[in-house]
């Protein structure tokens, strides 16, 4: 399968729904809907297998224009990734980035043809994409013993003005819509906070329900000096307390712990605190956080000493900081 689409056919602009039907598109999205500059939790759905028989291979193509894409391991299924150049440099968190994933592979596992299943990645939508675009993510799904029939690509695209319902095999799309107006966007333009070598870029929290004791912070961290440094708590005046805490999945089931003796932010390097993986964790909350509030909270250093930060709240279920809903509310 071809790692790269006509940028034209990929990025064009179509005022045409989504919503296809599971009688004609059978490897869909999820989510439907992405906003520029912002972060996005693609769930690939396979709802059949082919022939009766079943899926033991799904990729997905990363287009061009979408960046940082980092897949999620599925327990019983070998985890591949290709890399390659993008068509130019995009600007993130980190700097000018001008390569990345291109394409992800799940191989090896079994996806009954009564079966349904869900393959994930996460990947930042560029500002190329303007409201009203549509981009589509180009599928493969290979079944076991189906002979000729065994591949089936999940790759056209709509041509301008065409009826997506109209074709066999579409693949999979996510409509471009604006950023809600408000925190979402003061949170995307955030300004780095410099504590001596430390580099402090995009503090942000996520809502809460009403009656939470609980809030997920998240931060990147990036030192630029020649020493390491370390990351031993944070702080809002909200919480009676913060922690550090880690994310990880055993066989399957999603755990979570302490980092014990602080998070270490490795001389040269960087290390980001997101939903899924290390995370600030507000314990004993006394009052609510809202979307598009500012919080004027602490970060704590082993060298750099406490450090005052401004964290913005994105919605409640956020997966990037300028409010990406993962529709996964229950990760920290």
């Amino acid at each position: 399968m071809s790692n790269r689409f006509s940028r034209a056919v990929l990025f064009a602009a179509l005022p045409l729904s989504l919503s296809v039907s599971a009688a004609l598109a059978h490897a869909v999205l999820e989510r439907k809907e992405a906003t520029p500059n912002a972060s996005y939790r693609g769930v690939v759905q396979i709802m059949h297998g082919c022939e009766g028989k079943a899926t033991t291979r799904v990729t997905v193509t990363i287009p061009e224009g979408v960046i940082g894409a980092k897949p999620m391991p599925k327990p019983g299924w070998q985890l591949a990734t290709t890399k390659g150049s993008y068509a130019k440099a995009y600007q993130s968190f980190h700097g000018k980035v001008s390569e990345g994933v291109t394409a992800i592979t799940w191989s090896g596992g079994s996806v009954g043809d009564d079966e349904v299943d869900e393959f994930t990645f996460f990947a930042r939508i560029s500002d190329d994409f303007a409201p009203g675009s549509t981009v589509y993510f180009p599928v493969e799904q290979e079944c076991a013993g189906a002979g000729d029939k065994g591949l089936l690509a999940w790759t056209q695209v709509p041509k301008a003005g065409q009826n997506p319902h109209d074709l066999k095999t579409p693949a999979p799309g996510v409509r471009i819509v604006a950023a809600k107006a408000g925190g979402q966007a003061a949170v995307a333009m955030a300004t780095p906070v410099k504590a001596g070598d430390l580099t402090i870029e995009t503090p942000w929290l996520r809502a809460t329900p009403s009656g939470a004791k609980v809030a997920g912070g998240y931060v990147t961290i990036a030192n630029g000096g020649t020493q390491p440094d370390k990351l031993v708590g944070a702080s809002i005046p909200q919480s009676g307390r913060g922690e550090i805490h880690s994310m990880s999945t055993e066989g399957g089931v999603m755990k979570m712990a302490p980092v014990e003796g602080g998070l270490p932010v490795p001389a040269g390097g960087h290390v980001a605190l997101k939903p899924g993986g290390f995370h600030l964790m507000f314990l004993d909350l006394k009052d609510g956080l809202k979307a598009g509030e500012s919080v004027q909270g602490t970060l704590v250093f082993e060298h750099a000493g406490t450090v005052p930060v401004t964290f913005n709240v994105a919605p409640i279920g956020a997966q990037g900081p300028a409010g990406a809903s993962g529709g996964a509310e229950h990760q920290h």
